[in-house]
């Protein structure tokens, strides 16, 4: 769409309004036009705008966007996408577990995990971080929380112990 021929059809306008007023009011009022031209072009766009919004707000599935291509307007009909599914409850705390704060861990992933868990977080429409905290948090639930600190025993075989002893 060419905004040209409307801000023309203004100045043509203000010609006619000043003709009758004398050869100082018509050029002042042509040189008005001449100035306030880029004024006037924004005012159109926010016009378009205002209407593309409206349009799509009246619509389900498709939207109405204004593009500018070299400074001329376009509208474009796009499709929506689907409204993204409801965030999954915050898990609930446990006996003695408390939820005020966060804290930050280093977690050292093989490159082939880590690739397929942001494809799941990216396939779920959440940041790594958050994919990981729910996981976590669905793996957790299902555990009754232990009060009793882990034994040294469960650490795995391969594990060296430190320290000294008397004999």
């Amino acid at each position: 769409m060419e905004l040209s021929e409307y801000t023309e059809t203004l100045r043509r306008e203000i010609a006619a309004v000043t003709r009758f007023a004398g050869e100082d009011v018509a050029r002042a009022g042509q040189m008005i036009a001449d100035a306030l031209d880029s004024s006037i072009r924004l005012t159109l766009l926010d016009v378009l705008a205002s209407a593309a919004a409206e349009i799509t707000s009246r619509l389900e599935e498709t939207a109405i966007e204004l593009r500018l291509s070299s400074s001329n307007p376009t509208f474009a009909v796009v499709q929506r996408p689907p409204p993204a599914p409801p965030a999954p409850p915050p898990p609930q705390a446990h006996d003695g577990e408390e939820e005020s704060g966060t804290s930050r861990v280093s977690l050292r992933l093989p490159d082939g995990l880590k690739a397929r868990a942001e494809a799941a977080a990216a396939d779920d429409g959440l940041s790594l971080n958050a994919w990981l905290v729910r996981a976590a948090s669905r793996a957790l639930s299902d555990r009754p929380p232990s009060s009793a600190p882990p034994s040294r025993r469960s650490y795995g075989p391969g594990r060296r112990i430190t320290g000294y002893a008397r004999s």
